[in-house]
């Protein structure tokens, strides 16, 4: 991780020497120097000298080889597999391992002693009159008498006193005596010499002190019952004897090295079997240790570099192992280090400092995570107290902050090549080691022992500021070409480029966050300000050398690939409302604007050159079921996306400038999809030239038309490729809206108008091949015999139909298909209008040529993938089908129609221009009959010369082929009257079907009586038959009401239905109709009322 130099610890420099020091540049000069290397820190060596090694190795065999006390759970129990990893951990020959082992064998035994500390008891028995005692402690080890048994359940009764009876007075210690209280605390410690741990015992006795006091004294502290027989009990006993109050007997051999628990208080007697519990410390040490480290060196640094050495050996052997090391000892090292501190009675404090300083030297030197150096860190913070150290300890502990600092600098000033992200942890990593410099700067042992030194973040932002700087010059120095010359030189200025925009992009996703959320540093923005001072200088240099003559091909694509990636580079900074200042690259376009030609000039030229490749490969097949165009228009689909891309890469920043270059990408491609399909229709000539198949020339024709409408989609595209709208948005302030008009929206709508006119004259050619089948097809509907269905008719129509318009469909896009369906359409309904007008007079043609438009209708809708309705509804399709729908109508039923047609005037008329009539109506079911009671008529107009009239009334059921057998009838003749009341009554048998069909009528003829000549027609009314009262058996018998019938007279301009089956020259009944109609209307035309009557 780090790189170790000759330079000795003590002639390291202060923390703000070796953190890393950055000017920063105020004057970037034309020609940059390179920096000078920072001089790398030198790391704290692991590694020790042969003698310390060997002094090491013989304090650590005679700390196994002196071992007392039961092993922990998670330690190693066998010596001899301690003394095997000590061997490994030193790199200690076996010859060599024997030899330093003798001699440790033979060195003096060290004096072994138990550290007690006497920490306090609770729910001890209240001696004295007030309830409680006035406890204390007698303890200390009996040698040479074991404690028989093992749990305390089983062991004998103990007297009382046994330390006081049975041990020295010169080896008894005694705590404090605690006054009235049943829980009490000493917190005293003790140190116990023992010879044979074997055979020793650890006595605690515990006694209430008994003071001499008079019987009045107590009888005021009497509380209870209990109080009372106390004083009872003292009366009896010796004056100043203390009570005995339970005692703790342990055999040595039985406690571990460090033992920390609650003990039950025995009793001597079961009168009181519950005496309390007491909570004691233990700790087996030694004393005058015989080797040559414990003689000259203090147990803290002996276990400090104790601890470095099996630290160093751990990480190695994870490293050999390609494993990372997660700060975890392996069960030996911590055995042998827990035996050390345990046996040289080091404080956890000191265990905690020395852990710090090994690992922290370690780290510089051998990797391993720096999370590791965490939990020292907190424990050190933890006990921190600043006067437990020596003056030579809190140098020791200052130079370790100083060196941790410096080294966690330079790796932060080389964190690019430290942590690349090709290594998935090394954010991770990083962020750790932040972590660890942050957690240590914090420390109040750091704040005091190093009250000089610079704030964290600041160290930081000047190693990342200088760091930038020396990755920048190691970039442009790894790009420097080989031959001179400016196409090198851009090649190698746009990979330096590339290389900081790459730099920035993992600043900003991944670096920035990690130092913003530990030390609130904006990494970002301080790269991106130093490298774009850095890097324009050398662009603004090369831009100007290459454009100072004609730019080549090969320039200009340089210049623009350059460009691309600046654009890309400048992207990543800061908007300019959140600036500070003006910026090296702002306005960096401008350094390239004469390329600008020769960019768009190239872009042209690589369009032109793919549409020609591609039309000359292009073998007018379509690419699929679905995809009905060939690859020609796939090609300069993909062509017009890159014209498109050319211009969103550029993204000219002059708003006019930026419109100019946008009209010029639009003219040419405009001009490139008119030159394709001059190409394309080439190529279609080029294959078909000498095909005999027809159908493969409809074929590429079909193709051919379907890339010019692929084409006229892509055009269409062009105002969303090229951004017209954000364009117009920025040149409005320069351009008026009409410019724009006039050039790109006119540039577009020119070309879109070519080419719907280069479709619409394909589709035209393709529909012109089948309107002379369907002409023929409908003209032979005419001939065919009259016992042949309609349905069977239009058969063949039909089948054309199907297949040719499957072809077409199958061959066309649906754009180009729908094309053809209406322009079919139209040449279809225009067919079928001159055949039916030519058999007008053939109802047995028109309803062949009725259900022919029927199914066509049908046809060309095809269930909705054809025309939509509104299109195949049309003018001439609407008077086709109501002309057809007459002429197809037998005679009858056009008489029924006509009928018909005079009700609905009837209905429509309210005015009594002509007069009414005035009527009742009735049908008996019964009796099958119709009974007319013709009342009067009124307000008749006056058609003799005298100026009156003689009306008399005709009343016939009309139609007559519904009622042929019943004879019209007529009422009396009135001399002069227009206003005659007739009061007459006529019945007519006739069945209550026909009455009720539609068209079914009483005619009322009013006609005015002439002697020498015909007789004249005052009015016509109709009564619908279907309304008379009584026809559907639902009326209820009663008075029947009257009608009034306003007069009128037939349509003056004749009737289509008369007209109709006027052309009837071989029907008589039709024409006896007509006769009789016009007749009517003859007579009506020479009496029509004058206006104002």
């Amino acid at each position: 991780m780090a790189t170790l130099l000759s330079h000795s610890q003590q002639r390291r420099p202060p923390l703000l020497r070796q953190a890393i020091k950055i000017r920063r540049r105020r004057v970037r000069d034309t020609e940059d120097p390179l920096p000078q290397p920072t001089r790398e820190i030198e790391p704290p060596s692991h590694h020790f000298s042969p003698e310390q090694r060997a002094l090491l190795y013989e304090e650590a065999l005679y700390t196994v080889l002196h071992r007392v006390g039961r092993p922990e759970p998670s330690h190693v129990k066998e010596a001899s597999e301690l003394l095997r990893y000590l061997q490994e951990a030193f790199q200690v020959e076996p010859e060599e391992h024997q030899k330093m082992l003798q001699q440790v064998q033979e060195l003096e035994k060290p004096v072994f002693c138990l550290k007690a500390t006497v920490k306090q008891a609770k729910g001890i028995l209240g001696k004295d009159v007030s309830g409680f005692s006035d406890p204390y402690c007698l303890l200390g080890i009996e040698q040479g008498v074991g404690v028989p048994g093992g749990s305390p359940g089983s062991r004998r009764r103990q007297p009382k006193a046994v330390v006081r009876h049975t041990i020295p007075e010169e080896q008894t210690h005694r705590t404090q005596v605690i006054d009235q209280t049943l829980n009490p605390v000493w917190d005293e410690t003790f140190i116990l010499e023992f010879e044979d741990i074997n055979s020793a015992s650890f006595h605690l006795d515990m006694w209430d002190l008994d003071t001499v006091e008079s019987v009045r004294h107590k009888l005021g502290e009497l509380t209870d019952l209990h109080g009372l027989r106390r004083i009872f009990k003292d009366a009896r006993k010796d004056k100043g004897q203390d009570d005995f109050l339970g005692n703790v007997v342990l055999r040595l051999q039985d406690l571990r090295c460090r033992e920390d628990q609650w003990y039950r208080l025995e009793p001597c007697t079961e009168t009181y079997p519950d005496r309390g519990q007491c909570h004691l410390q233990f700790q087996l040490i030694h004393k005058r240790r015989a080797t040559a480290a414990s003689r000259s060196q203090h147990s803290y640094t002996v276990h400090l570099h104790l601890l470095q050495q099996l630290v160093a050996h751990e990480v190695t052997q994870h490293q050999a192992g390609s494993t990372s090391w997660d700060g975890s000892l392996s069960p030996q090292a911590a055995t042998i280090l827990f035996l050390h501190a345990t046996q040289k009675d080091l404080s956890d404090f000191h265990q905690s400092m020395a852990q710090w300083l090994a690992y922290s030297r370690v780290y510089q030197s051998l990797e391993f995570p720096s999370s590791c150096l965490l939990h020292p860190i907190t424990s050190i913070e933890y006990q921190w107290i600043q006067g437990r150290l020596q003056a030579e300890q809190r140098e020791e502990l200052a130079t370790s902050f100083t060196s941790l600092l410096a080294y966690g600098l330079s790796l932060i000033r080389r964190f690019r090549t430290v942590f690349p992200l090709s290594v998935a942890d090394s954010p991770a990593r990083l962020q750790s080691l932040l972590r660890v410099l942050v957690q240590m700067c914090k420390m109040k042992a750091f704040g005091e022992l190093c009250p000089d030194s610079a704030p964290l973040p600041r160290l930081v932002t000047e190693a990342l500021r200088t760091g930038t700087v020396e990755w920048f010059h190691m970039k442009q120095q790894h790009h420097q070409p080989m031959v001179q010359g400016l196409l090198e030189a851009g090649k190698a200025l746009l990979g330096l480029v590339q290389d900081i925009t790459g730099d920035l992009h993992q600043c900003q996703r991944t670096w920035n966050k990690l130092f913003h959320n530990v030390l609130k540093i904006d990494l970002f923005s301080m790269a991106f300000l130093e490298l774009q001072w850095l890097v324009a200088k050398r662009v603004q240099d090369h831009t100007a050398a290459a454009v100072s003559g004609p730019v080549s091909p090969e320039m200009g694509e340089s210049l623009f690939q350059l460009y691309i990636s600046l654009k890309e580079l400048c992207r990543l900074g800061p908007a300019p409302s959140e600036r500070d200042g003006v910026l090296a690259l702002d306005s960096f376009h401008r350094w390239f604007q004469p390329a600008i030609p020769s960019w768009l000039q190239k872009t042209y030229s690589v369009a032109l050159a793919r549409v020609q490749r591609a039309v000359q490969m292009d073998q007018l097949v379509p690419l699929g079921e679905l995809i009905k165009h060939s690859t020609s228009a796939v090609d300069l689909s993909t062509c017009f996306a890159q014209i498109g891309h050319t211009a969103q890469q550029l993204d000219w920043p002059d708003p006019e400038e930026a419109f100019m270059i946008t009209v010029k990408f639009v003219e040419d491609t405009c001009r490139l999809a008119l030159v394709y399909c001059s190409l394309i229709k080439a190529r279609a000539r080029e294959l078909a030239a000498g095909q005999k198949d027809q159908g493969l020339a409809a074929n590429m024709l079909c193709v051919v038309v379907n890339d010019m409408e692929q084409l006229r989609l892509v055009i269409g595209r062009l105002p969303t490729q090229l951004a017209w709208e954000a364009l117009e948005q920025r040149v409005a302030a320069v351009l008026e809206q009409e410019q724009l008009q006039n050039t790109l929206h006119a540039q577009l709508q020119s070309a879109l108008a070519g080419l719907s006119h280069e479709i619409r004259t394909g589709v035209r050619t393709l529909a012109e091949q089948l309107e002379a089948g369907i002409a023929k097809h409908i003209h032979s509907l005419v001939g065919v015999r009259e016992s042949v269905l309609p349905e069977d008719a239009i058969l063949p129509l039909m089948k054309f139909l199907e297949v040719e318009l499957c072809y077409m469909n199958t061959n066309l896009v649906q754009e180009n298909f729908s094309s053809l369906l209406t322009l079919l359409w139209t040449h279809t309904l225009t067919v079928l209008v001159e055949v039916a007008t030519a058999q007008r007079s053939c109802p047995l043609a028109s309803r062949r040529l009725k259900v022919a438009l029927q199914n066509l209708e049908i046809c060309f809708y095809a269930e909705g993938c054809g025309l939509p309705p509104e299109a195949l509804h049309t003018a001439t399709f609407k008077d086709l089908q109501r002309d057809l729908e007459l002429q197809a109508a037998s005679s009858r039923e056009l008489i029924r129609r006509y009928f018909s047609s005079r009700l609905e005037q009837q209905a429509e008329t309210t005015t009594e221009e002509l007069g009414a009539v005035t009527i009742k109506a009735s049908y008996r079911a019964s009796e099958q009959k119709l009974r007319v009671e013709l009342l009067s008529a009124s307000n008749l107009l006056p058609l003799d010369a005298n100026g009156s009239s003689d009306p008399f009334v005709q009343l016939t059921l009309e139609p007559r082929h519904e009622f042929p057998e019943l004879a019209p009838r007529e009422t009396q003749k009135h001399k002069k009257d227009l206003h005659p009341l007739f009061d007459e009554t006529f019945e007519f048998l006739v069945p209550a079907e026909p009455c009720q069909k539609d068209g079914a009528c009483l005619l009322l003829t009013v006609l005015d009586h002439d002697t020498l000549g015909a007789d004249d027609l005052e009015g016509e009314a109709f009564l619908p038959l279907r309304s008379v009262h009584g026809l559907h058996g639902t009326e209820e018998p009663g008075e029947v009401p009257q009608t009034r019938l306003p007069l009128t007279y037939p349509t003056p301009n004749g009737d289509p239905v008369l007209r109709l089956l006027e052309s009837r020259k071989g029907d008589r009944e039709a024409q006896a109709f007509v006769k009789l109609r016009r007749q009517r209307a003859k007579q009506a035309s020479q009496h029509a009322p004058q206006p104002g009557r």
